[in-house]
């Protein structure tokens, strides 16, 4: 297998390499070409990486190339990882909205808009340079945020995508924890959009007792950790009777995180000193293994995700995973090519999601909200126009207020004009 990664050079990509590395039998990865447009971080996060691969014994190939052509050329999948305008772009993206007293984040509210509206053109470039180069039936993995918006602009071009997040690898992982069970038999009743979900069911395959949901039992004896994992009162979980994402957050307790955001540095700013101490470690030529500031820069569990996802997609497993896919009917009250956020079988033919119970009202609600704002975002990100962008910021539950949505509309693209073509 030929695999590429846009956005190679990103400081995060050893992580995905360490579990390539300790999940060869898994998936076989032969050639493994790592493309950006950083030569100089380029360079390192190779180096770092090819070590990395010959200290597991790993036989694969790792190539380091700038040219987007040649690392996506007859590859079998191409996973896109990238971040326009790098950290001082998403240094804006937090602290923008603060000026109309709105929560600065990447992917949620005005920050998240300002991302899509620089990105989705960016993947969409990529994507068509990946249908002429790489092998007709390549899937393109996405891990760019917004994750959901991005993957339905790919699939309404007609990309063989799926999209990918690592929130419900983490709770899978943080609830077997919590169980004192193996990973392997604990799956999720995970329902939503990329950044806005809530976990439902938690299900164990246990040999004595059977598949159960042991939500309750985790709700009835771990809330208070629970509450402590998402940062959220231990009465929210109590009333909604499941576990919503840490993101929900954002909504939940917005002028708490607002508070908090005034009142630190950005994440940005953090990931940034992050990211120059990890540089430094990766040029250092005797390392070879995964370094633990990396769980610093986020992202936990991305590479079991990732090589779980391609081993599926290209050798016709049919588990089940959480992705990003086309909703089709799985939530009823959605358009059908909108891409939400739940448990689906995979295979080579592509992605099915599960079916989903009933959702209550007040999920219903803000997921349909928030839908309705991604379907303008992308429209604004395809087809430009300050209007098109005052109408997807006006629609956020976030924003609401139209003084509010004008404001913050001119802040985003006086901030990003240099992304965007039609505002220069």
């Amino acid at each position: 297998m030929k695999l590429a990664v846009v956005g190679g050079g990103s400081t995060y990509t050893p992580e995905l390499i360490d579990g390539f590395a300790r999940l060869s039998e898994t998936l076989a990865v032969e050639e493994l070409w790592l493309i950006d447009t950083n030569p100089d971080r380029l360079a390192l996060v190779a180096g770092m990486s090819q070590r990395m691969f010959q200290a597991a014994g790993h036989p694969g190939r790792i190539m380091a190339t700038t040219d987007l052509v040649a690392g996506v050329s007859d590859a079998d999948a191409v996973l896109i990882q990238l971040r326009v305008g790098g950290q001082t772009a998403r240094h804006g993206d937090e602290t923008f909205p603060h000026a109309e007293c709105c929560i600065g984040q990447e992917t949620t509210g005005p920050g998240g808009l300002a991302k899509a509206l620089r990105t989705v053109p960016v993947v969409l470039g990529v994507a068509e340079t990946v249908r002429k180069h790489a092998k007709p039936d390549a899937w393109i993995i996405d891990f760019t945020n917004p994750v959901g918006i991005v993957t339905r602009a790919l699939l309404n071009e007609g990309h063989r995508a799926v999209g990918l997040c690592n929130v419900a690898i983490g709770f899978q992982r943080r609830f077997a924890a919590l169980l004192g069970v193996d990973h392997r038999s604990v799956s999720l009743g995970h329902v939503g959009l990329n950044h806005l979900t809530w976990e439902r069911e938690v299900w164990v395959d246990d040999r004595a007792r059977g598949r159960r949901d042991v939500l309750p039992e985790l709700l009835g004896t771990h809330l208070g950790e629970l509450a402590e994992e998402i940062e959220l009162p231990r009465s929210v979980i109590s009333l909604l009777g499941n576990v919503p994402s840490y993101y929900l957050r954002y909504y939940y307790a917005h002028d708490e995180v607002l508070r908090e955001q005034l009142a630190g540095p950005s994440r940005a700013e953090a990931v940034h000193q992050v990211e120059n101490a990890l540089l430094e470690i990766y040029a250092d030529l005797s390392m070879n293994t995964k370094p633990e500031l990396l769980a610093q820069r986020g992202g936990a569990f991305y590479s079991e995700a990732a090589v779980d996802l391609l081993a599926s997609l290209t050798s016709n497993r049919g588990d089940v995973q959480v992705v990003n896919l086309r909703n089709g009917g799985a939530l009823p009250f959605l358009p059908d090519d909108h891409v939400i956020e739940v448990p689906a079988t995979v295979g080579t033919n592509g992605v099915t999601a599960l079916p989903i119970a009933p959702v209550p009202d007040d999920i219903r609600g803000l997921i349909s909200a928030v839908a309705g704002y991604e379907r303008l975002a992308l429209d604004a990100a395809i087809h430009g126009g300050r209007d098109r962008t005052l109408r997807a910021m006006l629609a956020h539950p976030l924003v609401g207020q139209f003084d509010k949505a004008e404001k913050l509309t001119d802040l985003l693209l006086a901030g990003n004009g240099q992304f965007l073509a039609w505002a220069r």
